[in-house]
């Protein structure tokens, strides 16, 4: 791999404003969000005053509704609750051990006796931990995040978050601080939960989670990042976080396959416990009965979501990747395993002919003479589909990488042996004559794969920078060795 190459790559990703993550999961498209989730239909764990009835009880009471562009969550408004009020609580049907979590709301429940909230959990609570992103109680005005796990995980303040941390012990059973309290991290901005932020039309939580920290950002409606907005999310240029929990805690041990959760309960471990000690206690004696008998404070007690998409950058395993091609050209490259797909090495000559580049998000059938797979070392982690950004276009291939410059010699298809077809689940690598249209029903699908029109600048930006966005993945996923 020439100096030249990866200098061009470079230069490339700093005009094309490449994202570090990538799309694996968003929960609006389709219209069918609750489908994903399942819902909750036992006794609230926090002992709220609360009926979860569960999906047959959400739609006999007009609880839900849902499409692609609005999902929206409500509480009972209408009738009165001696024995809890009817509420929503959804659980994500898939887990994460890592991602970029972005929520966009316009709306969350507020009043006095609500608690709501979106967070994160894993299995056998408090060992597979917990994240609080949004949460809080009763007449509350600004967001409380939260970690709650078992022994052996602290937080410190590195000076890298806006908030200011309340405790700093996340085992809920910490000396010298309440039970289940956690590690907490609170914020000043007023629009950031509750009233506040629904009169400003709410805004956008991004959670960062690491291996090394987790972050969680803010964004009011109007000051929400571009590249958010455009799905190219870059948290490295959104300046500090609300909050960031590192330090005394290693994450990966702590945090492991998290579902996404929301809820809106009432009274309970929080919000009754310190109901006589706030503004509510004027309303009625006890936490319970306001919420019991007035149902009509609580029509403001709802989520509006707008979108809910989880992004995901690479993976934690190492694997060795070798691959050799017909072009007489070998490479051994070690690399981290991403954990949702699979990575191909390829090979290229100078001899190779005009090319259109395609990466898929699924697996193509070839198409002889004129298209090559390439062997794929190893299959995908967990078989999710498409978590890697896709493009096409048209360039001269010159070089181990194609710089889209120089004119080669024209070599024939019939020079080009074909590989074994790629496993099902995986990214293919494919290239074909410039003169032929890719030939794969499945590529529909992939609005990326056709954005271009063969030749001119915008495909040759297409194809350097899916070029580029290879060797500078192969370069973040700790290459050890490379030989050519």
């Amino acid at each position: 791999m020439s100096f030249t190459t990866l200098i061009t790559c470079f230069l490339a990703m700093g005009t094309t404003g490449w994202a570090q993550y990538v799309l694996e999961d968003d929960y609006m498209s389709g219209g069918n969000f609750f489908d994903q989730f399942s819902f909750f239909d036992g006794p609230d764990p926090t002992k709220g005053f609360v009926d979860y009835g569960g999906a047959g009880g959400a739609n006999e009471k007009n609880l839900t509704s849902s499409s692609s562009s609005n999902v929206q969550m409500r509480v009972d408004s209408t009738n009165k609750a001696p024995n809890g009020r009817s509420s929503v609580r959804i659980t994500s049907n898939k887990s994460y051990n890592s991602g970029l979590f972005i929520i966009d709301a316009d709306h969350m429940p507020t009043g006095c006796g609500t608690w709501p909230a979106f967070w994160l959990v894993g299995p056998n609570w408090p060992s597979g931990g917990e994240i609080d992103i949004i949460e809080g109680v009763n007449e509350q005005a600004t967001n409380a995040m939260t970690l709650h796990t078992g022994p052996g995980c602290s937080i410190t303040d590195n000076n890298a978050f806006s908030g200011a941390i309340v405790t700093d012990n996340c085992d809920i059973n910490a000396a010298g601080q309440d039970a289940n309290v956690g590690c907490s991290i609170k914020t000043e901005s007023i629009n950031s939960y509750g009233t506040g932020f629904n009169d400003n039309k709410g805004g956008v939580y991004a959670t960062e989670w690491t291996s090394s920290a987790i972050s969680i950002y803010f964004f009011p409606r109007g000051s929400i990042p571009a590249d958010i907005s455009s799905g190219s999310p870059t948290p490295s240029s959104w300046g500090k976080p609300l909050a960031q929990f590192q330090g005394g805690c290693d994450i990966p041990d702590f945090f492991s396959d998290q579902q996404i959760v929301f809820d809106t309960t009432f009274c309970g471990d929080w919000a009754g416990a310190v109901w006589s000690s706030g503004s509510c206690a004027a309303k009625a004696d006890t936490c319970n009965a306001f919420v019991a008998n007035n149902p009509d404070a609580f029509t403001d007690a709802f989520w509006s979501i707008n979108a809910l998409k989880v992004y995901q950058s690479g993976g934690s395993t190492s694997s060795k990747v070798e691959s050799t091609t017909a072009w007489g050209y070998s490479s051994s490259v070690s690399v981290a395993e991403p954990t949702s797909t699979s990575v191909w090495a390829a090979s290229y000559s100078s001899s190779a002919i005009p090319t259109t580049f395609a990466l898929s998000s699924k697996p193509v059938t070839p198409t002889p003479p004129l298209s090559l797979p390439v062997t794929a070392p190893y299959s995908s982690g967990n078989a999710t589909d498409a978590p890697y950004p896709t493009g096409s276009g048209s360039a001269i291939v010159t070089a181990p990488v194609p710089s889209g410059t120089g004119s080669p010699p024209v070599a024939s298809p019939t020079d080009i042996s074909m590989s074994s077809s790629p496993p099902e689940s995986t990214h293919e690598l494919r290239l074909t004559n410039a003169d032929h249209e890719l030939a794969d029903p499945q590529l529909e699908s992939s609005p990326p794969l056709h954005a271009f029109a063969a030749g001119g600048e915008e495909a040759h930006k297409a194809t350097q920078e899916a070029w580029c966005w290879a060797v500078v993945r192969t370069l973040r996923y700790k290459v050890k060795d490379i030989t050519m």
